[in-house]
């Protein structure tokens, strides 16, 4: 399997995640189950149904999360030293040339992206076209209403 790049806070929140559903939710499940079962006929016990619904997608994501951590390459940010360009981690200020807006992105993992926080994901166009670019360079995205282009006003790493 391949690795997949995550950054030091991402693989938190999905550690986070794993403890959550395998210490609260599966005891949860396994006991709503069991109190189900005590009252009786299963083929027609809804409560039952739900709660073996809700423990596959328990046990379904569980696996998930242990099989990206597994193969997760963890990046932490704030140690990287690209020489000013960008990167996976790296923090990048924009400024859209045709309409001077300035915009503030976090290039991430597919897990971790979050348009609203600022956390793009690597592969998205934005990023793709951002990699490798430095201050002062101008990098074109194909958006949906045509090519966009933005200048990268600088590159952090935090």
């Amino acid at each position: 399997m391949a690795t997949i790049p995550i950054t030091k806070r991402g693989a938190e929140k999905l550690k986070e995640e794993l403890h959550r559903l395998k210490t609260v939710d599966r005891p949860w499940v396994i006991n709503a189950i069991a109190e189900a079962r005590a009252q009786g006929d299963l083929s027609e016990n809804a409560e039952y149904e739900a709660a073996k619904d809700r423990q596959g997608f328990i046990e379904g994501r569980i696996q998930e999360i242990e099989g990206k951590l597994s193969a997760a390459q963890i990046i932490d940010p704030s140690a990287l030293d690209a020489g000013g360009r960008v990167v996976f981690g790296s923090t990048v200020e924009l400024e859209d040339e045709a309409t001077g807006d300035a915009v503030k992105y976090q290039i991430v993992g597919e897990d971790e992206a979050d348009l609203k926080q600022g956390l793009i994901n690597v592969s998205s166009p934005i990023a793709r076209a951002l990699i490798g670019k430095e201050e002062g360079d101008v990098a074109e995205v194909q958006a949906p209403g045509g090519i966009k282009r933005y200048e990268v006003v600088a590159v952090h790493y935090l």
